[in-house]
């Protein structure tokens, strides 16, 4: 239970009610989003919000625990251990065996003690590395290697952080994500991420820290974090009474690599639709049922995965296509079309005239980009 998940932290604003959060797992609202490009142009995001509205910043450790003792207190048992492998039932409706180990820290085992117990349904929620994925043969998925550093900076420094977050585009920070500056409590989280280039990464980061080198100057590292990223659902989510949620099923969107979310709303749709399938307990589920929640699930966020996949590959191809994207984030409509998705998790319509104006400067800032992008190229030769 000590693990702690290494993580951006950022949750959308309907999360917070969704989920009844205390306010107080927030560690900072954030009304201000610096986008910078790769020759270091700066635009300001955050001039559509409603003054109610804010993207929250969590740290996993902190969100986890309250989470994990709020479902512990409602019912749930609690196990700290390490999930090893899984049983197929015996016979059609007989129970799946789980395999674990079990730590703590009276039986002075080290390694942890094995461990099984019998259960008629499993949900994966073991994460982009799922061992319960492995077991139900859900199939490979491409992934992003995510690095981040905690930095506990100068209170003057700091200030500048309390409501703002930085997000940084350009071959030098990554070739197909971004670099990020998130603030937290009493520290900021600088981190990139890759999926192209993953033997690079510490230069990416290394890039990163340098854009960000005036705002973080005089700060110490205090933890060091690396994860992958998943960037598209499993080949195969379900398999029996076996399912997967969260990152174990590949629900990080690209673009963003939001996942907190849709981890949670997975989660709690896949709960609902045992509960419904095994009618409070009194019957047992079967295949149909899980397919259910993802039925329900991709019917609800595959538009947002969609149109978060063709911005990626549209946006992050090149700095010129950056400097682009950079440039159409100053417009307003796209500021509020882009907070009101993001906030509140649906994919809102937009106005069709200002959808053909959208269009039109996009086009116009990529050629501007191209051109500039081949004059520089001629003033290096």
């Amino acid at each position: 239970m000590d693990n702690c998940k290494p993580c951006g932290g950022a949750i959308p604003l309907c999360m917070v009610s969704e989920f009844d959060l205390p306010l107080d797992l927030v560690d900072r609202r954030v009304t201000k989003m610096k986008m910078i490009s790769p020759s270091n142009v700066a635009v300001d995001i955050g001039r559509t919000l409603a003054p109610h509205e804010y993207i929250g910043m969590v740290r996993r450790e902190v969100l986890d625990d309250y989470l994990r003792n709020r479902a512990q207190k409602a019912g749930a048992e609690v196990l700290n251990g390490l999930f090893l492998r899984y049983e197929e039932p015996k016979e059609r409706n007989g129970t799946y065996t789980v395999h674990y180990n079990h730590y703590d820290s009276s039986n002075g085992k080290v390694g942890g003690e094995k461990r099984s117990f019998e259960v008629d349904a499993i949900v994966g929620a073991d994460g982009a590395n799922s061992r319960v994925a492995k077991d139900m043969g859900a199939g490979d998925y491409e992934y992003a290697i995510a690095f981040q550093e905690r930095v506990k900076i100068p209170d003057d420094k700091m200030r500048y952080y309390e409501e703002r977050a930085e997000m940084y585009v350009g071959d030098d920070v990554s070739p197909d994500f971004y670099g990020w500056v998130f603030p937290k409590c009493d520290h900021v989280a600088v981190g990139t991420g890759t999926v192209t280039h993953k033997a690079d990464i510490k230069k990416f980061q290394a890039a990163t820290r340098l854009r960000a080198k005036d705002k973080i100057e005089g700060g110490k590292i205090i933890r060091v974090e690396a994860h992958p990223i998943p960037e598209h659902p499993r080949p195969k989510r379900v398999s029996g009474r076996v399912t997967l949620v969260g990152d174990a099923a590949g629900y990080v969107t690209k673009c963003s690599g939001e996942g907190i979310y849709f981890a949670a709303k997975s989660g709690r749709m896949c709960a609902e639709a045992i509960v419904a399938g095994s009618a409070n307990g009194t019957r047992l589920v079967d295949e149909s049922d899980l397919r259910k929640y993802l039925a329900e699930f991709d019917r609800l966020y595959w538009p947002t995965y969609k149109v978060l996949d063709i911005l990626q590959k549209v946006f992050y191809r090149s700095n010129a296509a950056r400097e682009a994207f950079v440039e159409m984030c100053a417009d307003d409509y796209v500021q509020r079309m882009t907070f009101d998705s993001y906030l509140y998790k649906r994919v809102v319509p937009g106005n069709p005239i200002e959808d053909i104006k959208l269009a039109v400067n996009t086009i116009g800032s990529l050629v501007r980009a191209t051109a500039l992008r081949g004059e520089m190229k001629k003033l290096t030769l």
